[in-house]
């Protein structure tokens, strides 16, 4: 209905008629109440002439009688189309910031510039107290130790400039700071991180280039100056390291403002401690903390939605659950709730410890304080740690004590080089489920690994080194009461920058002195025989040092519990599992499927897996050791074209026998998992041609032989995959070759990390387009996609096929006390 001066608004509408039936605040709709002003703004005038007076002040532009909802919006169009709309000053929503009225609940327009300003600065305090305590937590080897025996100064004329470009170099920032007429002593950057660290000649340099400096432009970021933590001793010179960190006390307890008002160290009781950065949510009830990740999985799943609206190709209907989608508020299916972790104290299994300095000075060995791209490598012992058992902190505290009296050095991050680096306690429980204060002493068997770097180190001393090292873990482990289990010593070889060693990474089993309970020494001189075990729904599993398990392992068996209830199972069931790791969820599912066929890229994850599957007696499964986009695709083509090579089959044996099994009796032949793969289907009596089909059907169904050692094609009417990929997600190709395999019907998502699941859910879940996009030519702007931006731009891309759609989704508590948890999607065609 087109607009008019003596009727500037429809009388029954709620929507910007210019806005195609949407609302016209898009990114935060506002629909108006159903009451709409009179048609004639004179009658409106004349019923409240006290009203008109009272608003005389305001731009005449306004319609002053309007409802009190009235250019209270931005008018979306009107910004859309560079300042145009049909309506002109009679239209409802307001046309830029000037017109724009305050609501009557005292709020701004989401959208608007005014609402972002207030919502900054009642969070500013709050921010910059945040930033300010994280900043103060930089602590570095850089700022005290030179390069090349050049030092850095006083520290108290040192300053780390923060969020700087990651791919800059230290003559980056120096000439950065040139061209800002920065006068300074010394400037330091490695690249890979986004904080330099600046000193300077006296406080007034300093004080000048603060002010200068503060809030210059990074692309979207805007640069801080933030105090510096320092090393307060020479580690070069060992003897007067106590000495030095006793000065180093003074200093802090003594920290007070400069003359130029910046604070110095006076940030000890500031600095968060390692309870906070590694389980931020320990503070919280275990009810609050559920209800927060609940809606933090919300959120996500929202996130799903609008992706696959944006991702739905043109002259494409949107799917029927995203048309849905509106009457679960926005979700692209029901979340059934969170499942609570049975044990919320203690309940990890694994725990990497990194090995540096305290804020003091002193070797640690614990958790970081925050991220080393930050600037952070202060280390702090993890005692306060509600997920971290007793047993793991007795051991980082073993070898905290060692590294006091070790001759080798710990790693320093910045000039990657040294030799102490992590400390990894790895623990198996023995079978049954216990209450939650009682979890540790069902700890039967703990690995210790630890990771150093060789470079440079002599063999005969790292040899020494070791023997005194299993002897501290054997005593310390003996000393405690009671004592601690102690199963393998092992060390990991790693001269890489990060940590994460790569799974090749070498590996010695050192020989560990049993506990008293224990008679005498057990060696280990073979590193395969260096694992521990532990069970899940009663299955007993082994884990080599380097192998993927769930760190909550009574957590994992709900997990598990819904994945296989969820993927609708059976005896003709064909189960894939897709990074199976060491086949927890195959083999837990064995006994409710024909065959599983696991995939995974870790070569002792899959030794472990078969070594599990021989322990627990399942003869149903298949493990293959590759990536599992170089290998699902003909996988999938294996297993799943069953009946054009049973055709091919059927002809061999009829060319010999004359005969042939009756599709009715093929479909018999399904092999029960744990009856040795013995069949109920009656074979030919004659078997002169069983070899020539042999080869044929080993391809098919390695596990499907009869008693008397005839092979079968076993038939699987029901295709399900179940997929737990690292918190990267899935790999694109993966994504396209369960994605174009029309037999598979049903499929199981696993997530450590939600928006991983939702970017390939995006791929999974669109609708093909009706042309298929090949070789766009304009890629680069994918560095700045987000995942899901890139899993959209993908799936412009992906093959005509059915697309799955989202049925019901659950996340389930892995973490207790921190932000993250499982997630659980069913996809279903």
């Amino acid at each position: 209905m087109a607009a008019s001066p003596n009727n500037p608004l429809p009388a029954t509408k709620t929507l910007d008629p210019q806005s195609n039936g949407q609302d016209s605040n898009l990114e935060h709709p506002q629909p108006l109440p159903e009451a709409i002003p009179p048609s004639d703004p004179q009658s409106t005038a004349d019923a409240n002439p006290g009203e008109k007076r009272k608003r005389e002040d305001q731009d005449p532009n306004q319609n002053s009688s309007a409802h009190p909802m009235w250019k209270t919006s931005l008018c979306s169009f009107f910004r859309r189309h560079d300042g145009s709309c049909s309506h002109g000053s009679t239209c409802r929503y307001a046309h830029g910031e000037e017109e724009l009225r305050l609501r009557p609940d005292n709020t701004w327009d989401p959208t608007s510039e005014r609402a972002k300003k207030a919502t900054k600065g009642e969070n500013g305090e709050k921010l910059a107290a945040k930033q300010e305590e994280e900043h103060e937590v930089i602590m570095t080897e850089m700022v005290m130790d030179g390069e090349d025996g050049e030092e850095c100064g006083d520290p108290q004329l040192s300053k780390c400039l923060v969020h700087l470009p990651r791919k800059w170099h230290a003559d980056n920032l120096r000439k950065f700071l040139s061209e800002q007429g920065i006068t300074f002593k010394s400037a330091k950057k490695k690249k890979g991180m986004v904080v330099g660290f600046v000193s300077f000649e006296s406080a007034e340099q300093l004080k000048s280039a603060v002010e200068e400096l503060e809030g210059k432009s990074f692309g979207n970021k805007s640069l801080k100056v933030a105090d510096v933590i320092p090393r307060s001793f020479e580690r070069k010179v060992k003897s007067g390291m106590a000495a030095s960190v006793s000065n180093a006390s003074n200093e802090v307890e003594d920290g007070v403002p400069n003359d130029d008002g910046s604070a110095l160290d006076d940030s000890t009781s500031k600095v968060k401690s390692a309870r906070d950065a590694v389980t931020p949510l320990a503070h919280m009830p275990y009810s609050d903390q559920l209800e927060h990740k609940k809606n933090s999985v919300v959120q996500m799943l929202k996130k799903l939605t609008r992706n696959a609206r944006k991702a739905c190709p043109n002259g494409v209907s949107l799917p029927e659950w995203v048309l849905k989608s509106k009457e679960r508020g926005g979700l692209p299916c029901e979340l059934e709730g969170i499942i609570e972790s049975p044990v919320v104290h203690g309940y990890r299994n694994k725990c990497e410890f990194s090995v540096g300095y305290s804020q003091q000075g002193k070797p640690t060995v614990g958790f970081m304080l925050g991220n080393f791209r930050e600037g952070v490598t202060a280390v702090e012992e993890p005692v306060d740690c509600p997920n971290v058992s007793k047993i793991a902190c007795k051991y980082a505290s073993i070898l905290q004590e060692f590294l006091q009296q070790s001759s080798l050095p710990i790693w320093n991050r910045f000039k990657n080089t040294g030799f102490w680096r992590q400390l990894t306690v790895r623990e198996g429980r023995s079978a049954g489920k216990v209450a939650d204060e009682n979890f540790e002493a069902n700890i039967s068997e703990v690995m210790l690994i630890v990771q150093v770097c060789s470079v440079g180190i002599d063999d005969a001393q790292i040899t020494s080194e070791f023997e005194r090292l299993a002897q501290a873990f054997a005593a310390g482990a003996a000393a405690n009461s009671p004592p601690l289990p102690l199963t393998a010593f092992v060390f990991q070889d790693h001269q890489g920058i990060s940590n994460v060693a790569p799974t090749d990474a070498p590996l010695r089993s050192i020989p560990v002195l049993k506990t008293e309970n224990s008679l005498g020494q057990e060696t280990a001189n073979n590193v395969v025989e260096a694992r521990i075990h532990d069970c899940i729904s009663n299955l007993r599993f082994s884990i080599s040092p380097t192998a993927f398990f769930q760190v909550n392992t009574l957590a994992a068996e709900k997990l598990y519990s819904l994945a296989g209830e969820w993927a609708g199972l059976g005896p003709d069931t064909l189960l894939f599992d897709i990074c199976c790791g060491t086949g927890t969820i195959g083999l837990t599912l064995a006994h409710r499927v024909g065959m599983v066929i696991g995939i995974e890229m870790n070569a002792s994850a899959v030794q472990d897996a078969y070594k599990n599957a021989e322990i627990n007696g399942i003869k149903n499964c298949r493990f293959i050791c590759s990536k599992a986009e170089d290998v699902i695709g003909s996988l999938l083509k294996e297993y799943l074209n069953v009946s054009e090579k049973q055709g091919q089959l059927s002809s061999v044996l009829e060319s010999s026998e004359k005969e042939t099994l009756s599709c009715e009796e093929k479909d018999s032949c399904t092999t029960n998992a744990h009856n040795d793969g013995e069949s109920s289907c009656q074979e030919p009596e004659n078997h002169s041609s069983e070899n020539d089909g042999k080869e044929l059907q080993n391809q098919l169904q390695e596990s499907s032989t009869s008693t008397d050692g005839n092979s079968l094609v076993q038939q699987f009417k029901n295709v399900v995959a179940i997929v737990d990929p690292p918190r990267m997600g899935l790999h694109p190709t993966v994504v396209k070759a369960l994605r174009t395999h029309a037999r598979l019907r049903r499929l199981v998502y696993i997530s450590c990390n939600p928006e991983s699941l939702v970017a390939n859910a995006i791929e999974l879940c669109t609708p093909s387009p009706e042309k298929v996009e090949k070789g766009k030519k304009d890629n680069r702007g994918w560095r700045n996609m987000s995942s899901a931006g890139l899993a959209r731009h993908r799936a412009k891309s992906m093959p005509i096929s059915e697309p799955f759609q989202p049925v019901k989704a659950m996340a389930v508590d892995l973490f207790p006390h921190t932000p993250h948890c499982e997630m659980v999607m069913l996809l279903e065609r």
